[in-house]
């Protein structure tokens, strides 16, 4: 197994998994890709993210497809807030726009994530995964919301209907 390989029994995020509710700043966003970014850039903006990610507390998820960047971010509302200023002032990302954004003691969405690229074919079902074992009704109400506009077509480049 190599370094970036991980077994399902064992977290990529020593104490994230375990971790009680904390308070948890959360922000969902889209923006559309800028000039020039490809897979190898993407892959290199998840590798980048995942060894900084952990020191920030950060976990989350990233869906690229169809020209656009889908983002879920969780954790201390700083590292948060700093981290959407270096997006919103990166050249891979454009017209960034807030889908949600809220802070509140609760359990993390996405515990064992400290940047996952999920393809955009799959972002329904992890999605709906993410809802189905949801602890708290901040986290559905926020889940519900970005499945209801991936159905209305708003989303439709991430694999929406």
């Amino acid at each position: 197994m190599s370094a970036t390989e991980r077994s399902p029994e064992e977290p990529d995020e020593p104490g994230f998994g375990d971790a009680p509710p904390a308070l948890l700043f959360q922000v969902t966003y889209c923006s559309r890709v800028g000039p020039g970014v490809d897979d190898a850039a993407v892959d290199r903006l998840v590798a980048t993210a995942r060894e900084h990610n952990p020191r920030f507390g950060i976990t989350g998820l990233l869906v690229f497809g169809g020209g656009i960047f889908f983002q879920w971010l969780e954790g201390p509302r700083e590292a948060v807030a700093r981290l959407m200023a270096n997006i919103r002032a990166d050249a891979r990302h454009e017209s960034v726009v807030m889908l949600s954004e809220s802070e509140e003691v609760r359990d993390r969405v996405f515990p064992l994530w400290d940047m996952e690229l999920v393809a955009a074919d799959d972002i329904r079902d992890v999605l709906e995964d993410a809802l189905s074992s949801a602890l708290d009704s901040r986290s559905e109400a926020t889940l519900s919301r970005m499945l209801e506009q991936l159905d209305s077509g708003v989303l439709t480049p991430l694999g929406g209907a």
